[in-house]
């Protein structure tokens, strides 16, 4: 029984290998890049262009690293302009991350010094950068690394008239990738957490914005002040 076991749990090992690391060395290979660690993608969510955000979800050998997920709220563009908002997101990050780079190169032994732990997820770069998009975001996104001195890899996640994933673009060429592949699936559902995280943390603004009362533009008035002028006056009107 404990044989069996045992070899139950070597093929399930297997198999789970095979869906994140494995599918990490397909996408790597089907770019020419190798071996992928890390992986960030990005995506833009805005309707009409209200509260346009950003999101970056973060894969490490081919899991999501939810603790490294980060949420950016627009906030130099006007209206839906899904380029521009990418070039925000992306500069932030970087600048963000460089920052970071520099204050741990200060500390007296690096990495391992006392204070590493306070430095985010933005002082780790990724092996490959995926954009929700073609060659409009993936050029967004080598300008922006251009202009910081970085040299990361960059694709776009291509899709089909379904809004799915179709194949990878990168170096400019379009490279199918097999849609019965680990590696394949593994793209699909970065794409759909990228999606998910940006229409969430959107969906949240919108919902903070609809609660919004007058009596919060008014300075001195907190949440809970707020709350005990309503107790008492019931209504707006009244107060």
């Amino acid at each position: 029984n404990a044989l069996l076991v045992l070899s139950q749990d070597k093929e399930k090992i297997k198999r789970e290998e095979l869906r994140t690391i494995g599918a990490m060395n397909q996408i790597g290979a089907a770019l020419g890049l190798g071996h992928l660690k890390r992986i960030e993608a990005f995506d833009i969510s805005n309707i009409s262009g209200f509260e346009s955000v950003g999101s970056m979800v973060v894969y490490e050998d081919g899991r999501p690293k939810r603790n490294d997920y980060r949420k950016f709220r627009i906030r130099t563009v006007q209206g839906p302009n899904d380029y521009a908002s990418m070039r925000e997101v992306l500069t932030r990050r970087f600048e963000h991350g460089l920052k970071e780079r520099l204050e741990q190169a200060n500390i007296p032994g690096g990495e391992s010094g006392g204070d590493a732990e306070r430095f985010g997820s933005f002082t780790r770069f990724p092996d490959l950068l995926m954009m929700d998009g073609g060659r409009g975001q993936v050029n967004i996104a080598l300008g922006v690394l251009k202009e910081l001195g970085l040299g990361i890899p960059v694709c776009g996640m291509v899709k089909d008239d379904n809004h799915r994933t179709r194949g990878l673009y990168f170096n400019n060429v379009e490279i199918p990738i097999e849609k019965n592949s680990e590696g394949f699936r593994l793209i699909t559902r970065i794409q759909d957490e990228a999606h998910r995280f940006a229409i969430e943390y959107h969906r949240s603004l919108r919902s903070k914005e609809q609660v919004h009362s007058v009596l919060d533009d008014i300075e001195g008035i907190g949440p809970s002040r707020r709350k005990a002028l309503m107790k008492h006056f019931q209504s707006l009107e009244a107060i």
